[in-house]
């Protein structure tokens, strides 16, 4: 099995802190075990719950579905916004079940990130053969 592909390890200082480090590092974790015991070819859904389950293993608090505040400048837009998944309040989570993520699954990720005014996500996709992580810092 290959290893998950992360395309977010870009050059750093040494002493550079990526915001929520820890806890994305715990959510990945847990996505590496759903996708090591699950494979790909399900549907998202199936990801959605069997990675809840291993976040509740972790003691990580999560919100699924978790209708979220969408803003424009000072105007909050009357429609909400549903991330798959929220975890302690800070990191919205964007599950994929597809033959690979493209630019258009990243920049929603990102266009999330700055309505909701939320600082950091995670875009896994569980249908390649390895699983496939983007993560995103605003």
């Amino acid at each position: 099995m290959k290893e998950p592909r992360d395309f977010t390890r870009f050059a750093q200082e040494k002493n550079d802190k990526w915001l929520y480090k820890d806890l994305t590092e715990k959510i990945i974790g847990a996505a590496m075990e759903v996708h090591k015991l699950l494979g790909s070819g399900f549907l998202e859904y199936v990801y959605q719950e069997a990675l809840c389950y291993e976040l509740k293993l972790k003691k990580l608090s999560y919100e699924s579905q978790k209708e979220l505040d969408i803003w424009y400048k000072d105007l909050l837009i009357p429609k909400k916004y549903t991330p798959d998944l929220i975890v302690d309040d800070s990191v919205i989570i964007e599950i994929k079940a597809t033959t690979g993520l493209t630019e258009n699954d990243e920049a929603q990720l990102l266009n999330y990130l700055k309505a909701t005014k939320k600082r950091v996500g995670l875009l896994l996709n569980f249908g390649t053969e390895s699983l496939e992580i983007k993560r995103r810092i605003l």
